[in-house]
Formats: structure tokens, C-alpha cells, sequence
């Protein structure tokens, strides 16, 4: 039987979904599971997200070290862990799960001439916020090449803002699709007006 195959059905028969197998020099088998999803159905309320926790990842480590010693797969050490916060977008699901967030897409090919002018030629990296295409079919970000205030930084409101600018795309024309890993270790947020909570 196959590694993938293995693999995805010791997680899969745990209630988790594989992500990604990596394997790597030295004999490293590295596993990434997530919780499965379901996508919210019209009028139901969402419930609160759940991650993969360090139980969650002792439980398919001791069930995949079994199952590949059953299988005769070599390894020196097995490695499963969460996706984390760049979790790699692999599928429709994926991208429908994700709907609404930051996220960084590599295309296989640069832009050239197609996004006449408004992005450089070469250009193959872009982050922007994920959506469904307006046309239903395949996918856009949207983004604006506005920079970042810092904090306590006043902002012109007489200064021109950048346009929003998007990019449509279909998955086969991505080398790569991650979420964007903004992390805000300050904790900084504007201070809520008396009476707001």
C-alpha cells in the first residue's frame, strides 16, 4: 500500500483530515492534519473554530507509528503537527473554507502583459484577502498597494488612496496558496469608545 494511502486512512479513520506529507532528508516523515469542515449551511450560525491540538497530535502519531510499522514503511522519526498560521491551501475546499481571509498565492507563470500595466509583468506573488469570483467560477484577492499604518501614526484624509485592485485566478494556475501569517505580537487595538464593548 501506498505512504498517501496509509497515511490518509489511519487520519482520516481518526476523524482528521490530512493535509500534507513531507518527507525529508535524513529519514523525517513529517505529517500536518486538521479537524475536518463542514461548510455552514444558509441561516445556521457558525460555530466557534477548533484547532489540532498536542493530544490530537499524540493520538495519530502513536496510530501512524503503528500502521507503517504493519506496512514495513522506513522512517527514522515521524513528525505530526497542526497546519499553523500559513496553513497551506490545498483544494476547492480549502479555498472555500478560507473565503474572506488573507491569504498569499505564487502562480506558475508571471502576469506579462495580461494585467495590462497595473501590476509589473514579472510579477508572480500576491497578497490579498480571498473570494469567490464574480463570475462564480474559479477565484480572486483583492488587495491595494496601500501601506500599513503604524500605530499611533496619523493618516491623511486628503491624501489619494491606492484602488482596491483584483486578481481572478483558477487553482491550476497556482504553484502555491497559503494563508498570509499575520501575527500581532503587541496586542495593540484602538481603544473602544466609553460605552462600546
Amino acid at each position: 500500500m501506498a505512504l498517501q494511502d496509509i497515511v490518509e486512512q489511519t487520519v482520516s479513520g481518526l476523524g482528521y483530515e490530512l493535509v500534507e506529507i513531507e518527507r525529508s532528508a535524513g529519514g523525517l516523515l513529517r505529517i500536518t492534519i486538521d479537524l475536518p469542515w463542514q461548510p455552514v449551511s444558509q441561516g445556521a450560525v457558525p460555530s466557534p473554530e477548533q484547532f489540532v491540538n498536542v493530544e490530537d497530535c499524540e493520538k495519530v502519531t502513536r496510530q501512524l507509528q503503528f500502521a507503517l510499522e504493519v506496512e514495513g514503511v522506513e522512517y527514522k522519526r515521524l513528525e505530526v503537527s497542526s497546519p499553523g498560521i500559513d496553513r497551506p491551501l490545498r483544494g476547492e475546499r480549502d479555498f472555500e473554507r478560507f473565503a474572506g481571509e488573507l491569504v498569499d498565492i505564487t502562480l506558475k507563470a508571471p502576469m506579462g502583459a495580461a494585467a495590462a500595466g497595473q501590476v509589473a509583468a514579472n510579477r508572480k506573488k500576491f497578497r490579498g484577502t480571498l473570494e469567490r469570483a464574480a463570475s462564480g467560477q474559479g477565484w480572486q484577492i483583492s488587495w491595494t498597494d496601500e501601506p500599513q499604518a503604524r500605530p499611533g501614526q496619523k493618516v491623511s484624509r486628503k491624501k489619494e488612496r491606492p484602488p482596491v485592485q483584483v486578481l481572478g485566478f483558477r487553482l491550476d494556475e497556482l504553484k502555491e496558496a497559503r494563508l498570509a501569517s499575520v501575527v500581532d505580537f503587541k496586542g495593540r487595538r484602538p481603544k473602544a469608545v466609553a460605552g462600546e464593548s
